[in-house]
């Protein structure tokens, strides 16, 4: 871990309230190191050649799955190998290289662990935080993440806490109405709770539910030691 990463693990201060920083502007994703942020989200436009590409790999590789460790050097050539049946990539490939530079430059990481993966059902459906400093997602198709604002939730009741109920009655939200939901093609950074002084704040959210024969495709870019 470099040390702008081993910062991140030792030297925030803790506080009690979180908010979300959103813009149109990728620099929004810089706000992620104010202590109070734990969601930043760029509200990216996908190009029409860029979901034309997206759709085209749904059609042709519908049980994508693909984990590997990239850098900002290799990152184009190892996603372009791994779509060897999609044609018109470049635009696709391009984009994902160009989020994990920007990843590796906000955080000061030499790589970064990616995963592309095409889904036909929620990969984690129940409210939770994730136990890293923090994680890049992006829904390129379909439903995206959703989230609940810091003040609107009871943490007690994540995991073990919820007693086997449904998020929705579990008494972990105040309402329904509470659930936020990314855009696809927003660009989020979502801290975690191995973000010192974080601690029992991390972002709390959960995979989208999907209809039948609905697909979601998702990139996910994390911290790798």
């Amino acid at each position: 871990m470099t040390n702008s990463a081993a910062a991140i693990a030792t030297n925030s201060p803790a506080i009690n309230t979180r908010r979300t920083s959103i813009s149109e502007q990728p620099s929004v994703l810089t706000d992620i190191y104010q202590d109070d942020v734990n969601l930043a989200v760029w509200q990216h436009t996908s190009s029409d050649t860029l979901i034309n590409s997206v759709k085209a790999l749904i059609n042709k590789m519908p049980h994508l799955k693909t984990v590997i460790t990239v850098t900002p050097e290799d990152a184009y050539t190892q996603i372009s190998e791994h779509l060897t049946d999609l044609e018109a990539k470049d635009e696709l490939c391009q984009h994902i290289s160009t989020l994990v530079d920007m990843f590796c430059t906000l955080f000061d990481l030499k790589r970064a662990g990616l995963r592309l993966t095409l889904l036909d059902r929620p990969m984690c459906p129940k409210f939770h935080v994730d136990k890293v400093p923090c994680r890049l997602v992006t829904t390129f198709y379909g439903t995206a993440t959703e989230w609940l604002p810091h003040e609107t939730l009871d943490r007690s009741k994540l995991g073990a806490g919820c007693q086997g109920l449904p998020d929705e009655s579990s008494g972990l939200m105040r309402a329904q109405s509470d659930i936020q939901k990314l855009t696809p093609g927003d660009v989020a950074l979502l801290k975690g709770e191995g973000w010192f002084g974080n601690e029992n704040a991390g972002l709390v959210h959960r995979s989208p539910a999907l209809s039948p024969n609905e697909h979601r495709l998702l990139l996910t870019l994390d911290f790798v030691d």
